[in-house]
């Protein structure tokens, strides 16, 4: 390559008809001044070019980053996103499961309720067809007692129940005693 010093150094040989020197040598002087701007250019080039190559590499390597970084988060959604689906299935069977636990729990309590109900009502009929039995049987001893007192002569020596019976000077004492011969009921007389 020819460098602008040795433009300025070069000489020609001398000739019959030869050029003007001295038009020659300016020439020659442009010629260096420009390959030599033309070469300072072209070494900048060089470096704006190296420069640019490096910063081209870089952001491919960083655009290489972001695509990875990208199908990282493309992957990282996929899974989260299945993850999501995972977890609202298994909320959703677990909401079924205690739903069914709920109305299963709400079936027996009503079935022992209504079993106890039924056994609470067979109580009650049995207590009530006892205690029917009982006042039923009383009141048929209180038809008898009042009727043997009804039909009894006033000297009748003995009651039910072993006591003897009040004379013609006493007094009768109790409930039976204020019963008159029409089955009334006379209310007692206050000393």
């Amino acid at each position: 390559m020819v460098t602008p010093s040795a433009i300025e150094k070069k000489e020609f040989t001398r000739g019959v008809r030869g050029y003007k020197e001295e038009e020659v040598d300016q020439f020659l002087d442009l010629i260096a001044v420009d390959l030599e701007a033309l070469l300072r250019e072209n070494a900048s080039l060089r470096d704006s070019l190296k420069t640019l190559t490096q910063e081209t590499e870089r952001y491919r390597g960083s655009e290489n980053a972001i695509f990875n970084t990208l199908e990282a988060a493309k992957s990282l959604m996929t899974d989260i996103s299945a993850s999501a689906e995972k977890r609202a299935e298994i909320v959703l069977k677990n909401a079924e499961l205690d739903a069914e636990r709920i109305r299963r729990d709400a079936r027996e309590s009503v079935e022992r309720m209504t079993e106890e109900a039924v056994s609470l009502s067979r109580r009650w009929e049995l207590f009530s067809a006892r205690f029917r039995n009982l006042l039923e049987t009383e009141l048929d001893r209180f038809d008898s007692y009042s009727a043997g007192l009804l039909l009894e002569e006033p000297d009748a020596h003995k009651f039910s129940g072993g006591r003897q019976a009040p004379g013609a000077g006493q007094a009768a004492s109790g409930p039976l005693s204020m019963m008159s011969p029409d089955k009334t009921f006379k209310t007692p007389k206050r000393p």
